[in-house]
């Protein structure tokens, strides 16, 4: 089997790093501050963007798999240097860069959002993760990497807590039987894409020369709103019909001004205010991966929270 490196261990890295080992493949993860090893993986601490460091850790690697994220607020200072290390590791080693994006490159639109879409987005967070798509895109055209984009939509499933905007608001608070907050109108369609999915994703197109060259929607079920999927986890949950209150735009402006990832929240708004729908037919129809079903997510999404919050 072969060497990956896989830059950040937040919900989406650490699940693309323990299917890879689960595969059999060797695993290196690199984060600022390490972790201890775990079967199949050696954690590293290290900078990367100290590229020579991450070309030195990823000598022999079949594939770069870059899942880190900064700070939300933090983003358009510090995406750019981590995307241009990410890249020139890459192109010192051969290995294939597997980016993981998101879809805020295109900015708010009308209908589902395909991979020929324009990356049109005007504000500053939308800007900067289209501009390292552009990066890389230009390095691929130009010979002097192999790479490829893996775009998934919000997180859902076991390992997304805070950071994922049907997790830490909504399933804690329906698990105990009590009302679960939504950013934005509850009965918007909204797509959501399992964390497990992501991770198969990433890893079969790092193995996949035909998928390099161009971006690609992880497999996701149709969209479901939050008061649908509410519903789903209440009723596997047994704590009865699930309450969903807004957060009214006037509680989130001034949470904002204590809290710099509220703050940036505003700039995504659209994204739950109308339908944000994803479409990943092209993936499906090239690829073996596909969605698990919205029931499977839910049973074990809600097994994950119950067992972790056994142990608190």
């Amino acid at each position: 089997m072969s060497l990956h490196v896989v830059v950040g261990f937040g919900p989406a890295g650490a699940a693309t790093a323990r299917l890879l080992a689960e595969q059999g493949h060797s695993v290196r993860v690199v984060t600022r501050a390490g972790r201890s090893p775990e079967p199949g993986i050696e954690h590293l601490a290290l900078d990367a963007t100290d590229l020579q460091q991450l070309t030195a850790i990823a000598q022999g690697a079949a594939a770069i798999h870059h899942c880190a994220a900064p700070p939300y607020h933090r983003w358009v200072r510090e995406w750019p240097p981590l995307v241009a290390s990410v890249c020139a590791a890459a192109e010192d080693t051969g290995a294939v860069l597997v980016m993981l994006g998101n879809l805020y490159g295109y900015g708010p639109v009308d209908g589902p959002m395909t991979e020929e879409l324009p990356l049109a987005a005007t504000g500053p967070k939308g800007r900067v993760r289209a501009a390292a798509w552009e990066q890389v895109r230009k390095l691929y055209e130009q010979g002097r990497i192999r790479a490829v984009e893996v775009r998934a939509s919000d997180f859902f499933g076991p390992g997304v807590t805070d950071g994922g905007h049907l997790a830490g608001r909504v399933v804690p608070a329906l698990l105990r039987g009590k009302p679960a907050s939504a950013l934005g109108a509850p009965d918007a369609p909204h797509s959501w894409t399992y964390l497990p999915d992501v991770a198969a994703a990433m890893a079969e197109v790092a193995a996949e020369e035909r998928a390099w060259g161009r971006p690609w929607h992880v497999p996701t079920e149709p969209a479901l709103s939050v008061r649908e999927m509410a519903d789903r986890l209440a009723a596997e949950a047994g704590t009865g019909p699930a309450v969903v209150r807004r957060i009214p735009p006037a509680a989130l402006g001034l949470a904002g001004l204590f809290s710099p990832l509220l703050r940036e929240l505003k700039e995504i708004r659209y994204q739950f205010d109308r339908p944000f729908v994803v479409d990943s037919s092209a993936y499906e129809a090239a690829f073996a991966v596909r969605a698990t079903p919205v029931d499977e997510q839910v049973k074990a999404t809600l097994d994950w929270w119950r067992a972790r919050q056994s142990t608190r």
